[in-house]
């Protein structure tokens, strides 16, 4: 039992979601990258982010769960209903979150920040974590702090769909996009146009506890958002964006793993 009177200790946690089931891609929570299951790498990158106390991982897969023990994590029981394709990945990170807060409740400890990760992004370091959080710690006014690439090929000025005509449209008519906002063939004539990339959010308690005043499409994110400086991140939906990613780990440092070679993951 803990002692009214005294101030809860706070904690940095790291949540990973990813379940058994995929139908685009299946199997690609373990898909081989690098020598390593695709899942490992975010696991990498909290236990060697220094300001990360403890990981967790919230699934359905047996398999996970193993290679989650691997790296020091503790098991969060994903429930049947959340498990699904239909599932939200906002409605897992809010049970594990309740999970991990009940859990340091009677510990007599709370949470200052969780690092929420996606077992299928595995283009995330313990550094840019690090870096998360230190931003978050400069500007308390801040929700979240996410890891961004820029891609200006895919402004939304560029995209389009497929009208009842068979022809192209814009995907978002021009109109609704204001003043000064200038449209030509030149992919950065926009600006740069900054994505989510879904390496990794860093966000405070708020932003689980009313999730439902967050920005969509992510409303774990909350309103007030930082960037994370990030290239090249993406979360891992088809097969042929395996050689993307293995660029990406190459060029943060991470060389093959093999049984010959003896490396340490």
């Amino acid at each position: 039992m803990t002692d009214p009177g005294r101030e809860e200790e706070k904690m940095i946690c790291a949540l990973m979601i990813g379940r058994e089931g995929s139908v685009g891609f299946p199997g690609k929570n373990f898909y081989p990258v690098l020598g390593r299951p695709l899942c490992a790498y975010p696991l990498m990158a909290a236990r060697r982010a220094e300001t990360v106390e403890r990981i967790y991982v919230s699934t359905d897969s047996e398999r996970i769960k193993e290679i989650a023990r691997k790296y020091g994590a503790a098991i969060i029981e994903r429930p049947p209903e959340l498990a699904t394709k239909e599932a939200l990945g906002e409605d897992a990170f809010r049970h594990g979150f309740e999970e991990i807060r009940r859990q340091l409740k009677n510990e007599g400890k709370d949470l200052e920040m969780l690092v929420l990760l996606f077992a299928n992004a595995p283009t995330i370091t313990g550094e840019l974590i690090d870096e998360g959080v230190k931003i978050l710690r400069r500007r308390p006014n801040l929700d979240s702090a996410v890891t961004t690439s820029i891609y200006n090929m895919w402004s939304p000025i560029r995209a389009r769909r497929l009208g009842d005509d068979g022809c192209l449209h814009p995907f978002v008519p021009f109109e609704v996009l204001g003043e000064g906002i200038e449209i030509s063939c030149d992919r950065d004539s926009q600006g740069d146009v900054y994505f989510a990339d879904m390496g990794a959010s860093v966000v405070r308690p708020r932003c689980l506890e009313k999730m439902e005043e967050g920005l969509l499409p992510q409303k774990w994110m909350g309103r007030r958002i930082a960037p994370i400086p990030s290239w090249g991140g993406c979360d891992v939906d088809y097969e042929w964006q395996i050689p993307m990613v293995e660029y990406w780990l190459r060029k943060h440092g991470f060389e093959e793993k093999t049984e010959e070679s003896g490396r340490k993951s």
